[in-house]
């Protein structure tokens, strides 16, 4: 695939971003460039490769799932400047 200075126009009117005329031609070039570099990805032979998530190959600890510091009402309303009823008292912000 070869892209021209209209398909980058094209690209551009669909991303609704401006690119001079001048600046179309170089686009171009560049994703030409891109466009080759990921077909020389493409030649390269993967069949014996497992899909992996991590270079390193370690496993995330896991952890249980449960609550461990809840039911602290008092202790966290106690360091805000404001509170009624349990909760967050915050200026009001619209009209």
């Amino acid at each position: 695939m070869s892209v021209d200075k209209t398909t980058v126009a094209k690209i551009a009117r669909l991303a609704r971003i401006h690119v001079p005329d001048e600046r179309q031609q170089a686009i171009a070039t560049e994703l030409n460039g891109i466009l080759s570099w990921v077909d020389e990805l493409n030649e390269v032979d993967t069949e014996n490769v497992e899909p992996l998530a991590s270079v390193t190959g370690h496993a995330l600890p896991m952890r249980k799932d449960v609550v461990t510091d809840g039911d602290r009402i008092d202790e966290v309303l106690a360091n805000v400047p404001e509170s009624t009823g349990g909760f967050f008292v915050v200026p009001k912000v619209v009209d």
